[in-house]
């Protein structure tokens, strides 16, 4: 029998029962569905926390107090500071390698000006802060080392603190209350929009590192202490070595001997990036893996249905043998049935899976995130599940006895 003839003969077959086709494709239809869309929440996930770990700056290591003890139990990381701008100063001056070296102390603080009030984040930095975390000046200037040393009430905004205190016109020279201590704005920064996390980044006042840790912060810090260095290798290659002799020089400055614990943390962003990677890697192929089950599911249901196809049709198998049809020939027919059915069931997952991943995308807003390889994966996967589980059925439809077959009714 020629191949358009068994092409022809099973889509007629598909064609005189919708409802069951369509019934039977179901299963499939909802495993590449889920699939795609698992695999693009995975995807998403990966590139949310990649962008916030990035956002907070290239070849960079953060060096934090670490969680100090009381008998047994752990406190929270920083509820001891043991790190300061002393620290700082001399990693700059003594460890190689380095492009940058900001300490900065932080808190929150309701600001005011011109009769509006907006509820910031407030850091106490130095000026390699911009050089240390990638960012910009985008109106003005940074204050400079002279200013930061004299403690000079000056601040650089983020983008959203000039939109809420002064709309549309000029921050510039314009005076604002931190808490209770008046600074001038000299600069806005360049914005960078919200993290990955969906923390807005441009809601940021930067003030020189005295004037802040005196002025607004400074009943949680106190004397030269300061809650974070933030260290910027020149380059990536240098990152490794600079986090190891930043630690040694640590250790040395805090007099910890050898197998005691450090009372500071520092990590580098590439590690990190990499360990978020490899668990996010991880979450998406389990997501997958838990949707590919649906497709098994639905592979059984195409073999269930093809099943009950061959008992209904054995008269017709019957018939079509006594008139010369081969045993190839049913087996290949039922085979195209099965394989069209869930191919058929694969390209109408693969749509859904995309549109709700799109709609997740929206409604979240999660990264919209579909590899390259979920279209011809789930399609042959899909083509994969009918054969395999359509094989069964054909081989019972080819195996009938057409003079049996005949006398069923």
């Amino acid at each position: 029998m020629k191949s358009k003839d068994l092409i022809r003969f099973a889509a007629s077959a598909i064609a005189a029962h919708p409802m069951r086709s369509a019934l039977t494709s179901l299963g499939v239809v909802i495993g590449v569905a889920a699939v795609v869309m698992m695999t693009s929440i995975g995807l998403g996930a990966q590139q949310r926390v990649m962008s916030a770990i990035s956002g907070l700056g290239s070849n960079l290591i953060i060096v934090s107090p670490a969680a100090s003890r009381s008998g047994f139990a752990a406190q929270a990381a920083g509820s001891d500071i043991s790190i300061t701008g002393a620290d700082a100063e001399a990693i700059a001056k003594q460890v190689e390698g380095v492009a940058a070296v900001a300490p900065t102390v932080r808190g929150q603080a309701q600001l005011a000006s011109e009769g509006t009030n907006w509820n910031s984040r407030i850091e106490g930095v130095t000026p390699d802060y911009l050089v240390a975390r990638d960012l910009a000046i985008g109106q003005g200037r940074m204050f400079d080392e002279r200013e930061a040393r004299q403690g000079r009430t000056v601040a650089v905004i983020g983008t959203t603190v000039a939109r809420e205190l002064f709309g549309d016109a000029d921050p510039l020279g314009k005076r604002i209350r931190v808490g209770s201590s008046p600074f001038q704005v000299v600069g806005v920064l360049t914005s960078k929009g919200q993290s990955g996390f969906g923390q807005d980044q441009d809601d940021i006042v930067l003030g020189p590192l005295p004037a802040v840790r005196s002025r607004v912060v400074g009943r949680r810090v106190k004397g030269d202490t300061v809650q974070t260095i933030y260290i910027k290798a020149a380059s990536e290659d240098d990152l490794s070595r600079v986090q190891e002799d930043a630690t040694t020089l640590l250790r040395e400055r805090h007099r910890i001997r050898e197998g005691e614990d450090d009372d500071f943390q520092a990590q580098n962003m590439a590690s990190i990036l990499q360990a978020s990677q490899a668990a996010t890697a991880t979450f998406t192929i389990l997501l997958a893996a838990v949707a590919a089950v649906s497709l098994v599911v639905g592979g059984v249901g195409i073999m269930n249905i093809m099943l009950v196809a061959v008992t209904e049709r054995t008269r017709e198998i019957g018939l079509r043998m006594a008139v010369g049809a081969k045993r190839s020939d049913i087996l290949i027919q039922f085979a195209l049935e099965s394989v069209a059915l869930s191919l058929a069931g694969g390209i109408l997952g693969l749509l859904i899976g995309i549109g709700g991943a799109l709609l997740i995308a929206q409604l979240g807003s999660w990264p919209m995130a579909i590899p390259s390889w979920a279209a011809p994966l789930s399609l042959g996967f899909s083509m994969a599940v009918g054969l395999v589980f359509g094989a069964y059925p054909s081989w019972q439809a080819s195996r009938l006895d057409p003079i049996e077959a005949l006398r069923r009714e």
